[in-house]
């Protein structure tokens, strides 16, 4: 289930996203989840099953709705979470994500791959 991210999940926000390797640093990590507080264009959201499980990130802007942060928590990778979070996130937001450098493979494999 796709929730909004509210303050009072920071620690498991900050957790998920630390398993990302530009993400590694608290401070760097603390820096990413204000940018999402204090700028109202950047949107993150978290995944739950049974416990919090993965972290999505975008950003609306000109060139549509980019994809900027994507985590799922190891012990539960390859087994479609990310590409089940993309999905819940463009059903939310009415659209098709765009990819940045980071993140552009990655959405390019899945749809490749007919998953996305």
């Amino acid at each position: 289930m796709l929730v909004p991210y509210k303050q009072e999940y920071e620690k498991i926000a900050m957790g998920l996203l630390s398993f990302m390797p530009t993400e590694k640093n608290i401070k760097k990590l603390q820096e990413t989840v204000d940018h999402y507080l204090d700028n109202p264009n950047f949107h993150l959201y978290l995944w739950k099953g049974k416990a919090f499980i993965g972290v999505i990130g975008v950003e609306e802007s000109e060139e549509g709705v980019l994809l900027r942060n994507l985590c799922v928590d190891p012990s539960h990778r390859n087994e479609g979470v990310a590409t089940t979070m993309i999905q819940a996130v463009e059903k939310q937001l009415g659209v098709s994500l765009h990819g940045t450098k980071h993140t552009n493979e990655f959405l390019i494999h899945c749809r490749e791959e007919g998953e996305v």
